[in-house]
């Protein structure tokens, strides 16, 4: 019994929202002071939990609701979860970094002569002038910035609604990327209270990247054109891939599956879709195809980073719907069937072999909430089936693909 604690508070305070069946002190290697299992007397258990939070933070105490065979668990631990502050000034920097190094990516998007050396293409931007720097590439940047920022402020603006500690966001600057970007993030700074405050988390971020991006798609493609893919010898050409969603805002806009091959070689349209969908094979040569404008290649890229995010891993967007759909332990068993998917279609696309690796690394841990007691409630259970569903349509299993005229 640790002398630094008075139980008999701390059990004077616990009884008031549990009936309490049975009482064990914790050790430090434990990780609690003491657990309490019972019946957590109100039907609103997310109540109870603020109840007894705002009555142990006197003691410095926080209390964790857990599940225990069947029974209620509280768990004393010692101390409230700690929040480092943030530099604003980091995130502005980033912020700044970001917006060159889009715009560069808009401006090498529609500038002839661009090659894989990135310094003989600044060179070559430059050589422009700066006003043909920002005019080239603004369509692409105020596109892709839009779809990043609506997607991480979603996140923020719904962490500070329920009062949860969330960084602003933070933009990743790469010129290498043809986005310019790796996308943004914001950062947890403490657990979220509940299954609830976390799903809203997750999801707000996906939704509000949506709500922009798909805008954006269509007014990209309306300032697209179709035309026929002719590779000069030589040459290579980038070529996106498909998700359902991209390829039905094609047909809506174009009135065509896009790519429309030349002919199906005798295999029939559906498998043959299916294997297009899957593998990115055969390569496309003379189809007909979309050549996307800046705002419908950023409108695309905001498909693909809204997917990328809603993989059902770990920290990601879609592993916290995975995880408030199916507890922890559910979660973690479908683990090993994600990496798998990827690596098998790593096979058609090496960039999800490096995705793999990094789910495998760092995907197992999940975002636990200091109340795991609290169910979601029957609106919630629908917004998260709801996320699984939007990543089934933004899913692209061939992102880029390459082709070499010959």
């Amino acid at each position: 019994m640790d002398p630094n604690f008075n139980y008999e508070v701390i059990n004077s305070i616990v009884s008031r929202v549990m009936a309490i069946e049975d009482t064990t002190l914790g050790t430090e290697k434990q990780g609690y002071i003491v657990r309490y299992r019972g019946r957590i007397l109100n039907p609103d258990t997310s109540a109870a939990y603020d109840t007894l939070s705002d009555q142990l933070k006197s003691q410095n105490l926080t209390p964790l609701f857990r599940w225990d065979g069947g029974r209620h668990s509280i768990l004393i631990v010692n101390g409230m979860p700690e929040v480092s502050k943030s530099d604003p000034r980091i995130n502005l920097g980033l912020g700044f970094l970001t917006i060159i190094s889009v715009l560069y990516a808009g401006s090498a998007y529609v500038t002839p002569g661009m090659t894989d050396d990135l310094f003989q293409n600044i060179s070559i931007i430059l050589g422009r002038g700066l006003p043909y720097f920002i005019e080239s590439g603004w369509p692409f940047a105020v596109s892709m910035l839009a779809i990043l920022a609506a997607h991480e402020f979603g996140h923020y603006l719904a962490g500070r609604h329920h009062g949860a500690n969330v960084t602003l966001p933070y933009f990743i600057p790469m010129p290498f990327s043809p986005f310019g970007t790796m996308g943004a993030f914001i950062n947890m700074k403490a657990p979220p209270k509940n299954r609830r405050i976390l799903l809203d988390i997750g999801i707000a971020g996906p939704l509000a990247g949506l709500v922009v991006a798909i805008p954006v798609l269509f007014i990209g493609l309306y300032l697209s054109n179709v035309s026929q893919i002719v590779v000069p010898q030589g040459m290579q050409m980038s070529l996106e891939g498909n998700s359902i969603l991209y390829l039905l805002a094609k047909y809506i806009t174009f009135g065509h599956l896009l790519p429309e091959p030349a002919s199906f070689a005798g295999v029939s349209p559906v498998l043959y879709w299916i294997r297009y969908f899957f593998t990115g094979q055969p390569l496309p040569l003379g189809a007909l195809d979309v050549n996307l404008s800046p705002v419908a290649w950023a409108g695309w890229a905001g498909l693909l980073v809204t997917a990328m995010n809603l993989v059902p891993a770990g920290q990601l967007d879609g592993g916290h719907m995975l995880y408030v759909l199916l507890g922890r332990e559910k979660a973690q068993k479908t683990f090993p069937f994600v990496v798998g998917a990827l690596l098998l279609l790593s096979i058609a696309w090496l960039g999800w072999l490096l995705w793999a690796a990094l789910i495998f690394l760092f995907g197992r841990v999940y975002a636990e909430p200091l109340d795991q007691v609290t169910p979601l409630d029957t609106r919630r259970k629908w917004l998260a089936v709801l996320a699984l569903v939007i990543f089934l349509l933004v899913f692209t299993p061939i992102p880029l693909g390459v082709m070499v005229g010959g």
